[in-house]
């Protein structure tokens, strides 16, 4: 049996009504959890007892933690806390390379359920085809942003300023094609066409130019950065547009 008593000990006052658990009290006592705290939880149940806790403490939300005796704050202060709040302007590759994972995963299970094997040149195609897929659902989440940012880099997007909204609707269609192995006279030029002046466009903004820019790979409102990453991306569209076509030539 565990001796809480040489635990430090934690103060949390969160929302626990009828209709509304904060989520955030719910975090902020699991993350005390996870750090060797025993919680004591306050539970403030009715409108009227979170309105007087926010009054006697002026403060304006909820949840808020004491540490000996000290007020942190809500969750994102408890983070800050830990020393594990992230950076809201750190450049990150982490939500592509999620991306990747998810569809290197749904590429093997397309395999294994078509061919009954993971054959490699096969699981190459559908992760391509998958991950075309993937980030164009990302860029059409907001397409507005996507082609505001799309346009710091993309030479012929600069040109044809259409061309950031039509770009998400073209990679879709092409990883869709790809993946149904219909119409490649349709998927491999559209998919040659955006791999290759993508991958001029990332080659000439960062290699050249020594610009400092976010991706628009993921959607607008990424902090992903423009570079290697997104150069493999645009090489691997341009590869498989080129793959399907050489497969149709012959």
């Amino acid at each position: 049996m565990t001796d809480t008593t040489t635990k430090p000990t934690a103060r949390l006052y969160r929302m626990v009504m009828p209709k509304h658990v904060c989520p955030y009290g719910l975090k902020s006592k699991a993350l005390l959890e996870r750090r060797g705290f025993r919680v004591e939880d306050h539970p403030l149940k009715t409108r009227t007892e979170t309105d007087a806790f926010k009054a006697e403490h002026g403060v304006d939300t909820t949840p808020q933690t004491f540490i000996e005796g000290e007020r942190i704050g809500g969750y994102d202060a408890l983070r800050e806390y830990f020393g594990i709040a992230p950076d809201p302007d750190k450049k990150t590759y982490t939500p592509v390379l999620m991306l990747f994972a998810m569809a290197a995963a749904m590429a093997i299970a397309i395999s294994w359920l078509r061919f009954g094997t993971v054959e490699p040149s096969r699981w190459l195609v559908n992760f391509i085809a998958v991950s075309m897929c993937l980030l164009a659902v990302q860029k059409l989440r907001d397409i507005e942003s996507f082609s505001t940012m799309f346009l710091n880099y993309d030479l012929l997007a600069r040109r044809w300023v259409g061309y950031g909204y039509v770009y998400p609707f073209a990679e879709g269609l092409a990883g869709v094609l790809m993946l149904a192995g219909a119409l490649s006279f349709v998927s491999g030029p559209i998919a040659a066409i955006i791999g290759g002046i993508g991958a001029v466009s990332v080659i000439k903004a960062v290699y050249i130019d020594g610009r400092d820019l976010k991706c628009a790979c993921m959607g607008g409102d990424t902090k992903v950065p423009l570079g290697f990453i997104s150069l493999t991306e645009n090489i691997m569209m341009l590869g498989m547009g080129l793959y399907v076509i050489g497969n149709l030539l012959r």
